[in-house]
């Protein structure tokens, strides 16, 4: 992706950090924001997977929906997962869906740690859905809750191995969050929420900030040994790895979450008795199976099989088609999603993948392509 000005789009309140630490720009989802600083992809991803990347994720959305009555009882019924047993401090990744049962958005709801009732949740949701999700949210929930985003925040993402002793030697409190909590501190003298999740399949944190202290707080962090800046490059080759869906490439409106291999999201009382939307549908894909299913993929060659590449069988029928890929460098060769036919997605199904004109040989595996290094402590 070649540079750009900025004139057009928005920018983070890091714009000018990424571009003294010598990142190429881009744009995505309407921002500018850094595909890789000067270690280059490559080796940003490797630093990630051994050692701490920063991430600037602040075009994420980030917003609390009230309600005066129950916020997690208003919020279930657009998504499939049990909210309402959230404790002060438990995060859970969710879907929101439309009437067909396809994927509106995949988002991180929490109930803040201070939370004492059940008028608050917490949303972050995905940068180029946010404007249609806080819409979306806004009108099937009018009268029952009110949604506000929260424009003033910023947000960090701190992931890899090293995360977790780079941060507890500034916030000793972090050191038993399990895996999707979060929690309210002081980082330096400044106030944040800190979240343990992440999307590179590392353990790590998200940390959310005012946009006034944003850069402060970057600059600090930095300034650890063995913290490097890490750009959306190296972030889409790290969650393809790990196994994690990209919105708009992964899933989309048509995609339920059954076929997208997210059924996990569904909890055992939804799945009986449904209340959310598409449910029909969704309920009747978990009990006959869906027709096509998102699996991983492993190219028995050196060359990537990237979005858009037509899979075929055997026989060179087309059975599916590439959703997501790049070369690993964890894996040392070329990693793809994407979604095939029921009966093709079984792990050690050879299939061919259609690279420039070539039929290449692959083989359907089971995801993620890593394993994932989150600390689960003691929920």
């Amino acid at each position: 992706m070649a540079d750009t000005t900025t004139d057009i789009l928005s920018t983070t309140s890091l714009d000018m950090l990424h571009r003294e630490l010598g990142a190429k720009m881009v744009p995505f989802a309407g921002y500018a924001m850094p595909v890789n600083y000067e270690l280059g992809v490559l080796k940003e991803h490797l630093h990630t997977r051994s050692s701490a990347g920063l991430f600037d994720v602040s075009h994420m959305g980030q917003a609390i929906l009230n309600s005066d009555s129950s916020a997690a009882d208003a919020l279930e019924t657009l998504v499939p997962g049990s909210l309402s047993s959230l404790k002060p401090g438990q995060v859970r990744y969710t879907l929101l869906l439309n009437e067909e049962g396809g994927i509106v958005d995949d988002l991180m709801v929490s109930r803040p740690p201070s939370s004492g009732a059940d008028g608050e949740l917490f949303l972050i949701v995905n940068a180029a859905r946010r404007a249609a999700d806080y819409c979306y949210i806004s009108e099937r929930l009018a009268g029952k809750a009110h949604l506000s985003p929260l424009e003033s925040l910023s947000l960090l993402a701190l992931q890899g191995p090293m995360a977790a002793p780079i941060l507890e030697a500034i916030v000793p409190e972090v050191s038993s969050m399990p895996f999707m909590t979060c929690l309210d501190v002081d980082l330096d003298k400044i106030a944040v929420r800190i979240f343990r999740s992440g999307y590179t399949g590392e353990d790590g944190f998200e940390i959310s900030v005012s946009n006034g202290n944003v850069e402060p707080l970057a600059r600090l962090l930095l300034g650890y040994d063995g913290v490097q800046p890490i750009g959306l490059g190296a972030r889409d080759s790290l969650r393809i790895e790990a196994g994690l869906c990209l919105y708009g490439s992964d899933i989309d409106t048509d995609t339920s979450p059954v076929e997208a291999d997210l059924s996990w999201v569904i909890s055992s009382r939804r799945r009986r008795d449904g209340g959310f939307p598409g449910a029909d549908r969704i309920q009747r894909e978990l009990i006959q199976g869906p027709e096509r299913k998102r699996v991983g993929l492993r190219p028995l060659g050196k060359a990537p099989a990237r979005a858009h590449t037509s899979i075929t069988d055997v026989e060179g029928e087309i059975v599916g088609e590439v959703t997501s890929g790049c070369f690993g460098p964890t894996v040392g060769g070329p990693v793809s999603m994407g979604y095939v036919i029921e009966p093709i997605a079984v792990p050690g199904t050879m299939v061919k993948l259609v690279v420039r004109g070539k039929q290449l040989d692959a083989e359907v595996v089971s995801l993620p392509f890593i394993p994932h290094r989150y600390f689960k402590g003691n929920l």
